[in-house]
């Protein structure tokens, strides 16, 4: 392994800043989505998947069909398929429909 290896980067480290973070919650480490990996107060550092598929609250309007863009709505803390104002966050790795409070996505590697 080379002597500047670091991590595999599926997790990184993040300091809690703004408010709390409550495990599997969606956070953006700079414009970037990850999923907390474990409660966090303000100031704590915490644990954030940054790959792999998760089930994230998702704007209960948005009709999404698997594959389509996702992307996070800071402000209401939830996936949408608007990209503007909101951080591309990855795909939906499975559809979810009108009504449906939830959407299987892939985050952006």
């Amino acid at each position: 392994m080379a002597k500047n290896y670091i991590q595999p980067g599926d997790v990184l480290d993040l300091t809690v800043s703004g408010a709390a973070i409550t495990s599997g919650s969606g956070v953006l480490i700079g414009t970037r989505l990850g999923v907390a990996l474990k409660d966090g107060a303000i100031g704590e550092t915490i644990a954030a998947a940054v790959k792999g598929v998760y089930n994230l609250p998702k704007l209960g309007s948005d009709v999404v069909a698997q594959g389509a863009a996702l992307y996070w709505d800071n402000t209401n803390k939830r996936l949408t398929t608007t990209a503007s104002g909101n951080s591309l966050a990855g795909y939906a790795a499975a559809a979810a429909g009108n009504g449906v409070a939830s959407v299987n996505i892939a985050l952006n590697a």
